[in-house]
């Protein structure tokens, strides 16, 4: 289950200015238990107010993204798919048939990546992990 971030709080946090149509879709974003596209996110909230274009939702993705309270992400699927920033890091592991993306920490892996960095001469700062795959029990 992903972890529920306030988008508007962090809104507040920033400075910035929370409209009613901001409001709504920081509210289906922080309640997202997926990784929506701007479509997805569009009828979520007009579905809650009828008057949200689909400008207004391109417009606050990317001002909650400038403002790094939203992540962006590219799984390969052709679509931009947004979650709200994480407290915590956490990687990724996409479903190709279906989409589906899960998320996931590995203590090992973390440790892993740390000690390549460092072997290849960098301090670790960030990362981003994706993984793609299928389900092993798909054949049958």
């Amino acid at each position: 289950m992903k972890q529920r971030i306030d988008l508007e709080q962090l809104c507040a946090d920033k400075g910035l200015r929370i409209t009613e149509q901001r409001r709504t879709i920081a509210k289906v974003l922080s309640e997202s238990e997926d990784h929506p596209d701007v479509e997805m996110l569009h009828a979520r909230a007009a579905a809650i107010d009828a008057g949200i274009s689909i400008a207004t939702v391109y417009r606050t993705v990317r001002l909650f993204e400038d403002a790094g309270i939203l992540d962006r992400h590219d799984f390969g699927d052709g679509r931009a798919r947004y979650e709200a920033a994480p407290e915590a890091h956490h990687d990724h592991l996409i479903d190709v048939e279906t989409g589906k993306v899960l998320e996931f920490v590995d203590p090992e892996l973390e440790a892993l990546q740390k000690q390549i960095a460092e072997k290849l001469g960098y301090r670790l700062v960030d990362h981003r992990m994706e993984l793609y795959g299928v389900r092993l029990d798909r054949d049958g």
